[in-house]
């Protein structure tokens, strides 16, 4: 059911600073960025190789200030061949759904659920017209 891990997401304070250290420093190739609602920057996707990627979201606040916005690590993605059989093999083992499946803004289904210690994990099916396929 699990093919590999799709990304990682950073919520990030200062995006220029977090691009030179991914891009500049470690070598990640900018993919692509997804705009909110209001089209302001959200999401800048980061290439690690074919199929992988860091998610850098913007607006991410000191843990002092705001739990929810916290600096540091948000969430991790595992791509999935069908988002119904995960989604229907959670339930069937008691797991809670955050989010039912539905199409993202980038165009992929997912879904959302959380582990034993309460960490987030989007499950991912990559669609072929998502700017991660084509990336």
């Amino acid at each position: 059911m699990i093919k590999g891990i799709g990304h990682i997401a950073i919520k990030v304070e200062d995006m220029e600073k977090s691009l030179h250290f991914y891009c500049d420093i470690l070598g990640f190739k900018h993919a692509f960025e997804i705009r909110n609602d209001a089209e302001d920057p959200w999401i800048e996707y980061l290439k690690v190789a074919p199929g992988q990627f860091v998610e850098l979201f913007h607006g991410g606040k000191n843990k002092a200030e705001a739990v929810n916005d916290a600096i540091g690590m948000d969430h991790v993605c595992f791509e999935v061949e069908d988002i119904q059989e995960i989604a229907d093999q959670l339930k069937k083992n008691g797991i809670t759904l955050d989010v039912e499946p539905t199409r993202g803004k980038d165009r992929n289904f997912q879904c959302w659920a959380k582990d034993p210690d309460g960490n987030r994990i989007e499950f991912m099916q990559l669609e072929t017209d998502s700017p991660q396929a084509k990336a």
